[in-house]
């Protein structure tokens, strides 16, 4: 397996380390695999910025910190204007087209979702817009499957949350199913 060095960014209260947490577990608990997750939040605790860092991987890791990610999320224009530069030469970088204007970045594949508003439209809580993007994010990669994260969230998730998780969680992945790279 490919080391996957992934780095989410956004504001706070948008379940940006949430969702970072669930795919590191889903690596870790369900698929053995080795995983490390660290987060750093700004000042603010809602709608300051917010990053986690994600690294998976099938031998040691030994250093937990993102230099170069493979795969980034931006979530925010703060978050994008701060993080775009660090991604890896033909990396992947995932952002929302309501929230984020991106520019052209040559050495990275750009993929830009009205995720939020397809959580509005189809399900109507954005509570669940981080589920949704983690959905876009394993379809992408494909670094763990999908039962992994479904898993991780029955045992997080209260259960009368669970469909609507998993019901984002679904969207995600037909989102990025649809996207040619």
């Amino acid at each position: 397996m490919e080391r996957f060095r992934m780095v989410f960014s956004g504001s706070g209260g948008q379940g940006v380390v949430t969702a970072a947490i669930i795919l590191a577990e889903a690596a870790v608990i369900i698929e053995n695999l080795n995983a490390v997750q660290s987060q750093s939040y700004g000042a603010a605790a809602r709608g300051g910025s917010t990053r986690s860092d994600v690294i998976i991987a099938d031998s040691a890791i030994h250093y937990p910190k993102v230099i170069q990610p493979n795969f980034l999320v931006c979530l925010t224009q703060p978050a994008y204007n701060a993080y775009y530069p660090i991604i890896r030469p033909g990396g992947l970088l995932l952002t929302d087209q309501r929230f984020v204007n991106t520019e052209d970045k040559v050495d990275a594949r750009q993929v830009e979702l009205p995720m939020h508003s397809a959580v509005m439209e189809q399900i109507g809580k954005p509570i669940v817009f981080n589920i949704c993007m983690l959905g876009v994010t394993i379809s992408l990669t494909q670094v763990v499957q999908p039962e992994s994260i479904l898993k991780v969230l029955e045992e997080r998730i209260p259960e009368g949350f669970l469909e609507l998780n998993q019901k984002a969680l679904n969207l995600g992945i037909e989102m990025g199913a649809a996207v040619k790279i």
